[in-house]
């Protein structure tokens, strides 16, 4: 008995814990396998918990903004942030945050008008205030907001604009736009990158050429301008929908060519192989062959494609609406909120209408991030 146990020791010993980890790893199917090592990789898991908070948030703006968006109150214009406070004028803590009161003065010097803390007068924050009304997912009509202060107060977390709209509501409702309008331009560019990268790579020979040819042709030209010829020709009497799915669709045109070239080059090497060679024997027809057994054989690396296609989609709509020749207001979006920081000396004296570009810079990283981490998961086997 003791021979044995001594063996047994001995066994466990030399073994270690490896053997244990491969027979794990051979019983996991390959997705288990990307999960855990896409978990493994500490940015990508922050990039998504990131990315999932921000999509909630734009999915309920109306209930976590704190007033409507497109409200002007002139009397507030361009009033500076006001940060929540714990500690007052006294150095007394208090357990619910708070915000002082305003008063507006006139500077002497430049005879502008500016904003002064009344520390006389406090505002405490609150959950679940009700304010202004708004609808849930355009159905359901509410007037509760996540947080706010009670009564007519003035609460501007983030200032406000030259309107006196307030800027924080506006950056959350802008996230919808500026967020979707990546995941629906990534759709189209997937599906025309799938469809014509698959024939490209399958068919070969003249098809090949033509879309080789045709998709150096769209990567030479330079997006910025090519996008402003476009969005030129869009007519200005459009509603800010169209205009929307329009700048979505240009976005699209030259997305596609990056996962064609993917696909394209996954194909090449799966076409020879003979689970393809008796597919097309038994009769399957060019586009079974593609979306039944070559795409599902590459499908990770597609994901991660087009987790890092998206943050161009969000730089372009944000370029091209801070230019001018994307959307335009009435509609709400990063990119159309940036337009009001043109101005250097506005930019200098309010330096608050920077912030929707800070959450465009936030987005961008966290799904350069969940793509990064997506690019190891395609290959769990790797070290």
């Amino acid at each position: 008995m003791e021979t044995t146990k001594q063996t047994t020791e001995l066994t466990h010993l030399d073994m270690g814990t490896e053997p244990y980890e491969e027979l794990e790893t051979e019983s996991l199917s390959q997705w288990e396998l990307m999960w855990r090592q896409f978990r493994r990789h500490r940015l990508a898991m922050a990039g998504s918990v990131v990315l999932i908070l921000f999509y909630l948030v734009a999915l309920s703006a109306g209930f976590v903004a704190t007033q409507d968006p497109v409200q002007r109150n002139a009397k507030y214009a361009y009033t500076p942030p006001q940060l929540p406070k714990f500690i007052d004028a006294e150095g007394k803590f208090h357990m619910r945050p708070f915000v002082y009161g305003l008063t507006q003065e006139t500077d002497p010097d430049t005879w502008e008008k500016v904003y002064v803390v009344d520390h006389t007068v406090q505002h405490p924050l609150k959950l679940f205030v009700r304010g202004t009304p708004y609808k849930w997912f355009g159905l359901f009509q509410s007037n509760v907001h996540l947080f706010g202060v009670e009564g007519n107060a003035p609460f501007f977390l983030l200032g406000t604009d030259a309107l006196g709209r307030d800027m924080f509501s506006r950056i959350i409702h802008g996230a919808q736009i500026s967020l979707s309008i990546g995941l629906i331009g990534v759709f189209i560019s997937l599906i025309l990158g799938l469809a014509i990268g698959g024939l490209s790579g399958l068919l070969g020979g003249t098809v090949d050429i033509v879309i080789q040819r045709l998709i150096e042709f769209l990567i030479s030209i330079p997006h910025i301008p090519f996008w402003m010829a476009l969005s030129a020709a869009l007519p200005a009497s459009w509603s800010a929908i169209k205009t929307y799915f329009a700048i979505t669709v240009l976005l699209s045109l030259l997305s596609w060519t990056e996962v064609a070239r993917v696909v394209r080059g996954k194909f090449l090497s799966l076409r020879e192989t003979d689970f393809v060679a008796a597919s097309i024997s038994m009769g399957g027809s060019n586009w079974w062959v593609i979306f039944k057994h070559l795409i599902p054989n590459f499908l990770s690396y597609v994901l991660v494609t087009v987790s890092l296609t998206i943050p161009g989609m969000i730089l372009g709509e944000t370029s091209l609406s801070f230019l001018g020749i994307g959307l335009r207001p009435p509609a709400i979006s990063w990119g159309v909120l940036l337009q009001q920081a043109q101005n250097m000396r506005t930019v200098a004296l309010r330096p608050w209408l920077l912030l929707p570009g800070l959450f465009v810079v936030i987005a961008v990283l966290a799904f350069n991030f969940v793509g990064d981490g997506l690019r190891d998961a395609a290959d769990p086997y790797a070290d």
